[in-house]
């Protein structure tokens, strides 16, 4: 079993910018990798970004691409996405989820944490 922590959700103005943090605990962090997805208010959870077990590949969906960085940290057993130039349409859940298959796919992703909310002024 992972379990997983997100924190660094909150509210924020359009043009503004967030940290989320992912904290793990359980089997060996740095085996898995790591998903940022988002789930809006009457739409289905997709897919942000992703972050290889080494940290080496990175991938991003379109509509993050250039504005969110994804890192991570395995001595601290943490994942992170920074979040910059944020959009009302960035307002969402934010999940972090741990896989042992690379892929963008939530099917994919065996452990989840509950989620921060974000919330993007206009």
């Amino acid at each position: 079993q992972v379990q997983l922590v997100e924190s660094g959700g909150g509210l924020v103005q359009a043009g503004g910018s967030l940290r989320l943090s992912c904290a793990a605990s359980g089997r060996t962090f740095s085996n898995y990798h790591m998903g940022w997805f988002r789930q809006a208010p009457g739409k289905e959870r997709e897919f942000v970004a992703r972050i290889s077990a080494s940290g080496v590949s990175i991938g991003y969906a379109d509509s993050v691409k250039g504005r969110f960085t994804t890192t991570r940290e395995n001595s601290k057993n943490a994942v992170y996405l920074q979040m910059n130039s944020l959009k009302p349409e960035d307002t969402a859940v934010y999940y972090c989820a741990a896989a042992t298959r690379w892929s963008s796919r939530l099917t994919e992703y065996d452990y989840w944490g509950q989620g921060t909310q974000v919330t993007v002024s206009s």
